[in-house]
Formats: structure tokens, sequence, C-alpha cells
């Protein structure tokens, strides 16, 4: 027997959550399909648990610099490492508790269990077939293993299985040093471990400007092992594993792999749609409808591959649930990219990178001497800001610097409303904030631009006095 509904949807994380606030504004005719563990990547194992494990690992770290502040006594601390996984975790559950609330009402409507297709209208679920007007896949995506290592068990982590861990052992590799390997390399090694880090490319953290590049290096290289270029293989090694590449060898108990997540499509039923798929098994999504081709499916979040970051897949099931009530195309427009990376100093790109630019003006300032981040002892760090030459408008900005959060959405703001550097330098900063830094940066991209009106503040420079800049 087949079930019709009007909207099916596929996964219960973010994507698909964000689809079913949507689609229930408009219908109740609906079923969510989610293969368990519920509770979304973000809060079960992912951004939640992560920087709850950052705060702690930053909070012990802090010891290291409060004598510079006159404070004694630091070198008494200890941590408790398995009382601070035991927070991650319990904190970890009051956010999955958060959204679970999403679902947990919604009875016959939300099944659990794991969705194919069988054509453009049509799930198989088990032994039931459902089929609908419309159907929203978003059943996200889970770390890569490769299978040359899986067969060393439990000594290899991911993060489903970091938090997981009751104690943490004192050697630890970590392959992949992207935005979750970086995080989670130093915020190990600042609990105390020994921690080797290690990636095939030359860059860490996404980052493409190389003069960020190098300063990031150099501040993550400080705490722990950073072997860039380096393709490692592992072996069983007594209790422990061996870790080599060409020139080294190490040994740790354990390796947390951070090489990437896989789309969650194999078993999905795609080829049945009719439609092309590429290498990885995966169609073209329209990224502003995130429709496939002219089918009654939509796929949205980590799964179609884009960009597997929560706010995007938070946009990407707004936008698949519009479209899947409408009788006409909604073309969304998407935000300005925005990536974050909470190590220290913090990592984050907006707008366009530098590689992505040509024939720019750049700007840029090194936090070493800005009064504010001495006087917080976070004076480490570099921001570079990218103009269009002709105007001065702000296309982009890469940085590894304090607060670099906040500056980030500062400059999002700015690319997104088209300023320039002189409209931004309008704006009004406070002393002392880092926020100057920024200032710093613009100011030299305004050198090189016609000068603006002499009653226009935006061409007040600098004092060239440290403590008032």
């Amino acid at each position: 027997m087949i079930e019709k509904v009007d909207v099916a949807i596929v996964g219960a994380g973010t994507a698909g959550l964000a689809a079913l606030r949507e689609v229930r504004k408009e219908t109740d005719d609906f079923v969510i399909v989610n293969k368990r563990p519920y509770g979304t990547t973000c809060a079960r194992v992912g951004c939640m648990p992560s920087k709850t494990l950052i705060a702690a690992a930053n909070a012990f770290h802090a010891r290291t610099s409060m004598a510079t502040f006159g404070i004694d006594g630091s070198d008494r601390l200890t941590v408790d490492i398995p009382a601070v996984l035991a927070r991650v975790r319990r904190l970890r559950d009051d956010f999955v508790e958060g959204v679970l609330k999403a679902t947990d009402e919604l009875g016959e409507r939300d099944i659990s269990g794991h969705a194919r297709l069988d054509g453009p209208n049509t799930l198989d679920i088990e032994d039931r077939k459902i089929e609908a007007r419309q159907i929203i896949l978003a059943p996200g995506s889970s770390p890569i293993v490769p299978k040359a290592w899986q067969d060393l068990g439990d000594d290899i982590l991911t993060t489903d299985t970091l938090f997981e861990q009751q104690d943490l052992p004192r050697r630890i590799g970590v392959i992949g040093l992207g935005a979750i390997g970086v995080e989670m390399a130093q915020a190990l090694a600042r609990l105390g471990l020994e921690v080797h880090g290690f990636d095939g490319g030359d860059k860490m953290a996404g980052i493409a400007d190389a003069k960020i590049a190098e300063l990031l290096r150099d501040g993550l290289s400080r705490e722990f092992a950073v072997h860039l270029g380096a393709n490692v293989d592992l072996a069983r090694a007594g209790d422990g594993i061996e870790i080599t590449w060409d020139g080294g060898r190490v040994f740790v108990d354990k390796v947390l792999v951070a090489v990437g997540r896989r789309q969650n499509v194999a078993d999905l039923g795609l080829e049945t749609l009719g439609v092309p798929l590429d290498d990885n098994g995966l169609p073209d999504v329209d990224p502003q409808t995130m429709r496939i081709g002219d089918t009654p499916v939509l796929m949205a979040g980590d799964a179609n591959g884009a960009n597997p970051i929560l706010h995007e897949a938070s946009d990407e099931g707004h936008i698949a649930g519009l479209n899947a009530m409408s009788p006409d195309p909604e073309r969304l427009e998407r935000r300005i990219p925005m990536t974050i990376t909470f190590c220290t100093p913090q990592v984050a790109s907006v707008g366009q990178k530098a590689d992505e630019i040509d024939n720019c003006l750049t700007g840029e300032v090194d936090f070493a001497t800005q009064g504010r981040a001495r006087v917080m002892q976070e004076n480490f760090g570099l921001l570079r800001v990218y103009a269009a030459r002709a105007d001065g408008r702000i296309l982009g900005a890469e940085l590894a610097a304090p607060a670099g959060e906040h500056l980030a959405h500062l400059l999002g703001l700015a690319i997104a409303r088209d300023l320039t550097a002189h409209d931004v330098l309008r704006m009004p900063i406070y002393h002392p904030v880092l926020e100057e830094g920024l200032r710093t940066a613009l100011r030299q991209i305004a050198k090189a631009l016609p000068p603006c009106s002499v009653s226009d503040l935006a061409d007040c420079g600098p004092l060239h006095v440290e403590a008032l800049e």
C-alpha cells in the first residue's frame, strides 16, 4: 500500500528542520524521515561540543600568561580531563534535547528509518512506500575514515567519537588540519596532551592568503607539532599507532581523523531521478532554489556538497521548504560567504579570498603592536582586506587575529552593503578596541583612492602613536 503525502523531508538535521519549519506554515500533510541518531550534527558532534571543549582548553591555557599580569600560583593548576569531557557531554546533551523538541510532537509524521528514492516522487522506507508531491533531501554527512585505517579500531577517533571518550591518552595525532582539525589539535594541546598535526596541503584552516597562512603556521607550531605537505601512513605499533611520512615517524596512542565529511548519499537512490550525477554521485542543485533540475526533488544542507556550514544549511533548508510549497520558483539571493575557525588566533574569511581576486587593493594590520591587543596579551595576528582598485569597494578579507569572529561579521556587513573603504572609515570606532585594527587596514586602501571631501571624517588620519591607535 502506498501512503500519499504532500511533502516528504528526508533528514532531521539543521537543513531538514529549517525545511520543516517552512512546510508546517502551509500544510500538516507531511512526513519527516530520519535515520538515528537524532539531534543534528552541530548540536550532537559538531559546533557545540567542540566549542565547549575549546572553552575548557582556553581556560586552562590562560594560566600560561597569568604571570605577565602579575598573578602568581598558576603553575599549581591542573586539569581533570575526564571532568572536562563529562562537562562537554552534559552541555551537549542539553543542546541535543533542545533540538529534539522540534520533532517530538509530530507523532506518526515523524518516521525513524532509512529512506531511499524510487523515482522522483516516491520513497521506500524499509517496509513502507510513500508517495509525495515534493521531496526534500537533507540526509547530512558523515566523517571520512580511509578504508586502510578502519582496521585500527577504537584507536581511530572522529568528531563522532571524540566527545564520547571518558579520558584521553597522553599522545594524539590529528590527521587533517582544516577548521575542525586545527580547532581540536590546539584544544587538545592546551589541555596538556602531546599533539602531532598533519595535512597534505601547505596551508591550514582553509586560508588562501600566503602571509596569513605563514603567520598561522608560526603561531600554532608553538603549541603543537605541525607537519604540512605530509602524506601519512598509519600502522599498529604495540598498544598505539605509528604515523610515518616522508622524512619522519612518530608514535601516538590514538589518532583523530579530520580529513573531511562524506555526503550521506550512497544509498539514497539519486540514480532513480534520471538526472546526471558527478563523480561523487551528486546531482546539480540550483543554489537559489535548491531544486534538482526539473524534478520535484530538492536537496539541502551538507548532503549537496556545497557549503557544509550550519548557517548555510539552515538557509538551504529554508529555501527548499519555501520552494516545496510555492507554485512558482522562489529564487533567493545567498549570503556573503563566511567561515570562522575557533582557534587562537581566530581564523576567518569573508567574501572573496586572496586567490579569487585579481589586481585588487590590499590593506593589512599586524596586531603585534595594536594597543588593545597588547593590553589583553593577545597581540598576535594579521588581517588583510581586499578592495576593488576602481572605487575601494570591499570585496573580501582573510585574517588570523584576536576577535576574528567579530571583525569577520563587521566586514560581512560592509561587503553585503557594497561599502567602500571610505564608507567604513566614516563609521565610529571607539578607543581602545580591537576593531581599530580594521581602520588601520582600511586607511592603507584609502591612500590609493581619490581623496574624499575635506569635510568628510573618513579622511581623519592616524596619530602614529601606539597607545592611541
